[in-house]
C-alpha cells in the first residue's frame, strides 16, 4: 500500500476520534449525570477537565516525540485515549468520570501534534497539501456532527457507546501506525524544559479554560477573569524564560519565519472567527428556530459536507494561485459566508441555509488546509517537532477564544436590547463580529512572500517572479528555478 496515502488516513482517523469525542459528550451529559447520580452542571467538570488536560500536556508533545520516536508516541497516545474512553464508559462516580476524561486529554494532547509530525516526516512536500486536506476534515466534521451523534446514540442506544465506539477505531489505528509509520526519532534529543513546561502548562490551562467557559454561565465572570489573568501572567513569565533557554517547550523564535508567522498569527484570527461557528450555529437552530438537537445537527452538517468536497480540489487550487494570493482572498470569501449566517431567520428556507453552509464549508476547509500546510514551508527538519507543538497550542487557544468571543457577543446583544431570553435576532451581531475578525486575517496572509510555499505547492518561483517583473537578483534566481522540473520539486522530502 502507498504510505503517502495510508499515513494521512491513519492520522486523520485518530484526529477524528479525538474531535468527535470532545464534542459528542455535550448532548449526553444529562443521561450520564442521571446514571452516576449527579447533576449535569456538576458533570460539566468532565468537559473542562478534558480541556485542561489538553492544554497542560500539548507543550510536552514535541520533546516526547523527539525523545521516544513519533511512531511510538503516536501509537501510545491512541492507546491512552482508548483506556480513557473505557474508563468513561465504566465510570460510576463523578471522580472516576473526571479522571477518565483527564486520561483522554493526555492522549489527545499527544495525538494531534505528534500525528502532524508523523505526517510531515512521512509525506513528500509535493503531496503535503493533499495530505493536510485529509487531516483538516476531522477538525471540521467532529464539532459539527458530534452533538447530534451523541444525542442519537444516547436516545436510541446507551451513552456508554459514545466512548466504546472509540475502541475498534483505536485498535485499527494502532495496528496501521505500527505497520506503516517509520520509527523515526531524534538522534540527539534536547534536555527537557521542566520550568518552561510548568509555566506554559499553567498559562495555557488558565487561558484555554477561562476562555472556554466565558459566557457559558458555568462560573462567575470574576473567576473567569482571574483564570485568564493567571494564564496571561504565567505565559508572560514563560516567554521571558524561553529567551534564556536553548530548548524551550514552545519555541517562539520560529515566528521569525514569515510563513509560520502568518500561519500562527493570521491562522489564530481566522480560527477565532470560524471556531465560534460550531458554538453559535446549533444554538441559533435550536433556541432561535426551535429545531431539535438532531434536526439542528442535520442542518449544520452541511458545512462538513462542503469540507469533504474540498479534498479533491485543494492541491490544484493552491498550485494554480499560490498560497499568498489564495489565502488572502479566501479568508475574505470564507468570512462572507460566515457573515451570511447573520441573515438567517425562522422564515429562511432550510434549503438556502444548507446551500450557504455547504459552500461556506468548502472555502473554510480550503483555508484551513492552506494554513496548516504553509506553516511548515520554511521549517527545517530538526525544528519540525517544535513547530507542530506551537501550531497545536495556537489552534487550541483560537478555538477557545472563538467560543468566548461568540458567547460574549450574544450576551452583549441581549444586554443592549434588554432581552432576558435568547431569540434568533440575538445571534446576528455575533456572526458579524466573528466574520470581521476572520476577514482581518487576510492582512497577515498578504504580508507573506509572493513565492511562499512554492516548494510545497509545486508552483515555480520563476512563474511568480516573471509575472511581477522582479529585479535582477530575483530574475537570476527565477532563471535557476526555471531549470528545475516539477519532478525535482516532488523528489524533495521533509525527512
Amino acid at each position: 500500500m502507498n504510505k503517502q496515502r495510508v499515513i494521512p488516513l491513519i492520522v486523520a482517523t485518530a484526529l477524528f476520534m479525538e474531535n468527535m469525542d470532545s464534542t459528542v459528550i455535550a448532548t449526553s451529559l444529562p443521561a450520564i449525570a442521571r446514571d452516576i447520580g449527579t447533576s449535569p452542571l456538576t458533570l460539566k467538570l468532565a468537559i473542562t477537565s478534558y480541556l485542561l488536560s489538553l492544554a497542560v500536556f500539548i507543550p510536552a508533545s514535541g520533546w516526547t516525540a523527539d525523545r521516544f520516536g513519533a511512531r511510538r508516541v503516536f501509537s501510545s497516545a491512541v492507546f491512552v485515549f482508548m483506556i480513557g474512553s473505557i474508563g468513561c464508559a465504566l465510570a460510576n462516580s463523578v471522580e472516576n468520570f473526571v479522571f477518565a476524561r483527564i486520561l483522554q486529554g493526555m492522549g489527545g494532547a499527544m495525538m494531534t501534534p505528534v500525528g502532524r509530525l508523523v505526517l510531515l516526516r512521512s509525506v513528500d512536500k509535493s503531496a503535503l497539501v493533499g495530505a493536510m486536506a485529509w487531516v483538516t476534515i476531522p477538525a471540521l466534521i467532529g464539532p459539527v456532527i458530534g452533538p447530534p451523534v451523541g444525542g442519537f446514540i444516547t436516545t436510541y442506544f446507551s451513552w456508554h457507546w459514545i466512548f466504546l465506539i472509540n475502541i475498534p477505531i483505536g485498535i485499527v489505528g494502532i495496528i496501521m501506525a505500527l505497520r506503516f509509520i517509520d520509527p523515526i526519532k531524534s538522534e540527539n534529543p534536547e534536555p527537557f524544559d521542566l520550568t518552561g513546561m510548568v509555566l506554559a502548562g499553567i498559562g495555557l490551562a488558565g487561558l484555554a479554560f477561562g476562555l472556554s467557559v466565558a459566557g457559558l454561565n458555568l462560573l462567575p465572570w470574576s473567576v473567569v477573569g482571574s483564570l485568564v489573568a493567571i494564564g496571561a501572567i504565567s505565559m508572560t513569565l514563560y516567554v521571558r524564560h524561553s529567551w534564556r533557554t536553548n530548548s524551550p517547550v514552545l519555541d517562539f523564535s520560529l515566528l521569525r519565519l514569515p510563513t509560520l508567522r502568518a500561519s500562527i498569527v493570521g491562522g489564530f484570527m481566522f480560527r477565532l472567527g470560524i471556531g465560534a461557528l460550531p458554538f453559535l450555529l446549533p444554538l441559533l437552530m435550536q433556541l432561535g428556530f426551535g429545531l431539535s438537537p438532531f434536526q439542528s445537527g442535520l442542518v449544520t452538517f452541511g458545512s462538513s459536507a462542503g469540507a469533504m468536497g474540498m479534498k479533491a480540489l485543494a492541491a490544484r487550487l493552491i498550485r494554480a494561485f499560490g498560497f499568498r494570493h489564495l489565502m488572502t482572498v479566501n479568508a475574505v470569501v470564507s468570512s462572507v459566508f460566515l457573515a451570511a449566517c447573520a441573515l438567517f431567520t425562522p422564515a429562511t428556507p432550510l434549503l438556502l441555509i444548507l446551500i450557504i453552509l455547504v459552500v461556506g464549508g468548502f472555502f473554510r476547509s480550503l483555508q484551513f488546509t492552506a494554513i496548516n500546510t504553509v506553516a511548515y514551508a520554511e521549517v527545517e527538519t530538526a525544528q519540525m517537532s517544535r513547530a507542530t507543538t506551537l501550531t497545536s497550542v495556537n489552534q487550541q487557544l483560537a478555538i477557545s477564544a472563538g467560543v468566548a468571543v461568540g458567547a460574549f457577543s450574544v450576551e452583549t446583544t441581549m444586554w443592549m436590547h434588554g432581552a432576558s431570553q435568547l431569540t434568533a435576532s440575538s445571534f446576528a451581531p455575533a456572526f458579524i463580529v466573528v466574520a470581521i475578525t476572520s476577514a482581518l486575517s487576510s492582512i497577515l496572509f498578504w504580508q507573506m512572500p509572493d513565492d511562499a510555499g512554492s516548494e510545497i505547492s509545486g508552483r515555480k518561483v520563476a512563474a511568480i517572479a516573471s509575472r511581477k517583473g522582479a529585479e535582477k537578483g530575483a530574475e537570476k534566481a527565477a532563471r535557476k528555478s526555471a531549470s528545475e522540473t516539477t519532478q525535482d520539486v516532488r523528489d524533495q522530502r521533509l525527512g
